[in-house]
Formats: structure tokens, C-alpha cells, sequence
């Protein structure tokens, strides 16, 4: 049965009272101070009201500061007994059926702000960045593009979730503008490597998992306890200078194709909300060794759509649709993997999917692979590309389809600027 809100919530919202994702914010046009929220229709809750009104009165938050912050970190660590215990206590005050906040006018103007009236920040501090290569359709096709059909993937990505350290400090909330990056490309003959703006900017179709209470150095995190250290997931667009990447990366991997720029969905969904859309996680071929072996392997059906926006156009069009069900390697694996040498994790660490490519070409995860490494253009409105053209925008949208309600990321967005240099 839907659940029914004091906030109206149309049908087609990303943000029903079944969802009640996570985010920051600001009132737009003012000095006012960063607030914790979690969307509800097209409204913005203010977390720190509510905590202010002694709302949150159950035994792990009752006497808690998390509200009180400018992020969402020191909610995170208080790990899955305080998540649970603030889903209960949200869901049952937004009930239409809950007096509390229903006839009080006066706490209702002051704890709901319109979405149109808020400006979004980055949920959380972020200490630490992993970018993970767990998809099998999109390893394949950049292996048979750059590696040949004889032997497309190394055979030790089917041994372990293969990851990068990347750049936590050039994360940044949906909406923000990315200036090209500069860098060198391979050499043509006997000619010096070229040196300028890329000329094969790109997307990557991710999502990211937030990571909630971690470990102490040393001590690695168990399979089969991992989900409890994951948060929930957010929409990631991990943008990707192809030209810059295909010339560094040998023999350490990427660097400035990478670190320029990854924009990332303002608001957290949580694994309770994602929980009715469990499904089956791949069957894995060599079976993992032990410490990477689940009870249960689970993956999350959320379906995924990228639109481009081209340069001086209105519309933006669909260039692809695919579904996180995709990961190889489950956001368990990954995070067991990443502290099975003892890796301390930290609240508020990100860990990206890698790029959600599906098993056919109108479900690819990049330009990369929609155009082959720019030899099949894309038509967008009487516009082509092969890659991203300065002024383009990039959106993302997310979204689980439930019994007459869906639960929603909102969307991840960016411009590509012009090189100023």
C-alpha cells in the first residue's frame, strides 16, 4: 500500500514518503547556515527544526548533535541503529495521519521549505574517493577496443573489484559548472605529445555508495557485514578526459583524465528506501575465494538515463538507458575488498560503482562506447557528437519503479566550460 503524506507528493515524485533521501541545503539569496534535510514531494524537511522541536525522542538520537551540523558525517557514523530509528520517527511525522506536525502550523513554515526556495550543497565531507571497474559490459567493450576480441579482460578482473584511488577534493554537487581540463595526448609520429584542452571529453554513468560507520586500521570489514557500513547511494558522473587518460595511464593508471572533475546527486538514498528493490546479484565466474563470498549476493534494480542537452539548444535528448543490476561485483564485495589489507574507511568515503553499462548499444554507460571511441556519432536534434562539446550539458536521473510510487535520486547534472586557458 502507498503511503500516504502530509506533504502532497504527485506520482510521478522521486520523493515520496517512502523514500526520504538525505541531503544539505540552503535557503537560496541568503547568508543562512548549511541545514540537514531529507526531500519529501517538492519539499525540503529541516532536520535541525525538527531535532530543535525534541521530535527525534527515541534512544540513539534523543540527545544527539548529528542535526547540528553543516554535513551529514556525524550522522553517518552512528551507524544503522540511528538510521532505522530516524526513518521511523520522519515517516511516521510526515504521515497525513500524525497530528504533530500536520496541525501545527507554525512548526510546519518553519521545518518545510519549497525545493524551488533551497539551494543544494554536497551531502557529506568527503575524505576519501575509490572509483571501482565492476561492470563486466564495460570492461568488455573498452578491452575489445584497446586490448582486441582475443583477450578483452585480464583474467584477474574476475578474481577481485578492481579499483583507483581518486580525487576527493574535486567532487562537487549537481549543478556544477566543469571547466575542461588541459593535459597531454599521445604523440602522432615523431612529433612531442600534444598539449591543450581534451578534445575527447566524456561521461561515465555511475552511482556511488556513502560510507556510513568505518573500521580501524588493521582491521578489515567482513563480507556479509558490509551493507551496515554502507549509507545509501547517489547518482555519480565520473567525467572522464579520454585523450589525457589513454596517454598517462600505463603504467599506474588514471590521473589528470580524471581528477579534473566528478559531480555527484545532492541527495543520499538510503539502502532501507532501495530495500523493496533487492534483486539477485550475477553469478560470478571463477566463484570468489572466501573473504569476497556472500550468504546472499545482492545487486539493486534502479533504473538509469543519461540526456544531453547540446551547446544553444532548449531540449535535451536520451542517450542511453541502463540499471545498476548490471554490477559484477556487488557495493558489499567492493567494500570488503577495499579493507581486506586493513584500509581504514571513514564516514562519508565514497565508493563509485564504476561506469553502468548495459549488454546492448543503446544501454552503454559513456560516449566511449555509444560512439566506439568516436566512430559512430550520435545525432541529438540536428546537432552530432562523438564527444562532449563545450556548453553541453549531462544529465542524469535515477529511479526504482515500486507499486504506485517510485523512489527517485532526482537527477546529476553538468556543463562543460570552455578552457579558460
Amino acid at each position: 500500500m502507498v503511503l500516504k503524506s502530509l506533504v502532497e507528493v504527485h506520482s510521478d515524485s522521486h520523493f515520496p514518503l517512502e523514500n526520504l533521501p538525505y541531503g544539505v541545503f540552503r535557503i537560496k539569496k541568503t547568508n543562512s547556515e548549511c541545514r540537514i534535510g531529507v526531500a519529501i514531494g517538492d519539499y525540503v524537511l529541516d532536520l535541525y527544526v525538527i531535532a530543535t522541536a525534541g521530535l527525534f525522542d527515541g534512544p540513539v538520537l534523543k540527545s544527539s548533535e548529528c542535526f547540528n551540523q553543516p554535513n551529514l558525517n556525524k550522522f553517518l557514523e552512528l551507524g544503522r541503529p540511528a538510521w532505522k530509528e530516524a526513518r521511523a520517527t520522519l515517516q511516521k511525522l510526515l504521515s497525513d495521519t500524525e497530528p504533530t506536525l500536520r496541525d501545527d502550523a507554525s512548526l510546519r513554515r518553519k521545518a518545510l521549505h519549497p525545493m524551488d526556495k533551497v539551494e543544494m550543497l554536497l551531502p557529506v565531507a568527503v575524505g576519501d574517493y575509490t572509483d571501482f571497474y565492476s561492470n563486466i559490459n564495460h570492461a568488455t567493450n573498452c578491452g575489445l577496443m584497446f586490448r582486441g576480441s582475443e583477450n578483452p579482460i585480464k583474467p584477474n578482473w574476475f578474481c577481485l573489484p578492481i579499483a583507483y584511488h581518486g580525487r576527493a577534493s574535486s567532487i562537487v554537487v549537481s549543478g556544477t559548472d566543469i571547466i575542461r581540463p588541459r593535459g597531454q595526448d599521445r604523440p602522432k609520429g615523431n612529433s612531442p605529445p600534444y598539449f591543450g584542452p581534451s578534445r575527447k571529453m566524456d561521461f561515465e554513468l555511475e552511482m556511488a555508495a556513502v560510507v556510513g560507520p568505518g573500521n580501524e586500521l588493521g582491521k578489515p570489514i567482513n563480507v556479509n557485514e558490509a551493507a551496515d557500513h554502507i549509507f545509501g547511494l547517489v547518482l555519480m558522473n565520473d567525467w572522464s578526459a579520454r585523450d589525457i587518460q589513454g596517454w598517462e595511464c600505463m603504467p599506474l593508471g588514471p590521473f589528470l583524465g580524471k581528477s579534473f572533475g566528478t559531480t555527484i546527486s545532492p541527495w543520499i538514498v538510503t539502502l532501507d528506501a532501495l530495500e523493496p528493490f533487492v534483486c539477485d546479484g550475477p553469478t560470478q565466474n571463477p566463484p570468489p575465494l572466501p573473504y569476497l563470498a556472500e550468504k546472499e549476493s545482492r545487486n539493486y534494480e534502479i533504473e538509469l538515463e543519461v540526456f544531453i542537452k547540446p551547446a544553444g539548444q532548449e531540449h535535451s535528448y536520451a542517450v542511453t538507458k541502463s540499471n545498476f543490476k548490471h554490477l559484477y561485483w556487488t557495493i558489499s564485495q567492493q567494500l570488503a575488498h577495499h579493507t581486506v589489507n586493513g584500509c581504514n574507511l571513514r564516514p562519508g568515503d565514497l565508493l563509485g560503482s564504476g561506469t553502468m553499462s548495459g549488454p546492448e548499444p543503446g544501454t552503454y554507460g559513456s560516449l566511449l562506447e555509444l560512439t566506439w571511441n568516436g566512430t559512430k556519432p550520435l545525432s541529438l536534434g540536428g546537432a552530432t557528437r562523438t564527444f562532449i562539446e563545450d556548453g553541453d550539458e549531462v544529465i542524469f536521473t535515477g529511479c526504482c519503479k515500486g507499486n504506485g510510487y517510485t523512489v527517485g535520486f532526482g537527477k546529476c547534472s553538468g556543463k562543460i566550460l570552455p578552457s579558460p586557458y
